[in-house]
């Protein structure tokens, strides 16, 4: 994998602008804060979105894949506001779970989402080594 920063670019926070890859394309549905059973343990935005990444970790490995393997994320949240206050949580789920990598990524805030509790969805798409 190899990620793109055009000369001049300031470096992204957690993120990459651009990410080169080669391999088997993975696409991983919008996951939610709920288990593998479809129960919610929590309407904290930063437990839900911890629970939706290890959901995500958990389809990648099914497949044979890695965090590191994540090119793109794609974060629909229900409350921006509330994203952004519980950054420090999240970026502590990010690092423990995903790691350090850079995957290209977009945040959107959304009016709903349509399981009632969720606050969080996240879509990826990964990169599997041949």
């Amino acid at each position: 994998m190899q990620v793109i920063l055009p000369p001049g670019w300031p470096r992204p926070k957690g993120y990459a602008n651009g990410v080169v890859a080669q391999g088997r394309m993975l696409f991983i549905a919008g996951m939610i804060g709920w288990d593998a059973q479809g129960v919610f343990h929590s309407d904290d935005f930063a437990a839900q979105a911890r629970q939706a990444l290890e959901n995500i970790v958990a389809v990648l490995r099914e497949a044979g894949g890695r965090p590191e393997h994540i090119v793109r994320m794609t974060w629909y949240v229900t409350d921006k506001r509330e994203y952004m206050a519980a950054g420090r949580e999240i970026g502590q789920a990010y690092r423990e779970l995903i790691g350090v990598y850079n995957a290209a990524m977009t945040a959107v805030e959304v009016k709903a989402l349509l399981e009632h509790r969720a606050k969080v969805e996240i879509e990826a798409t990964a990169v599997l080594p041949d």
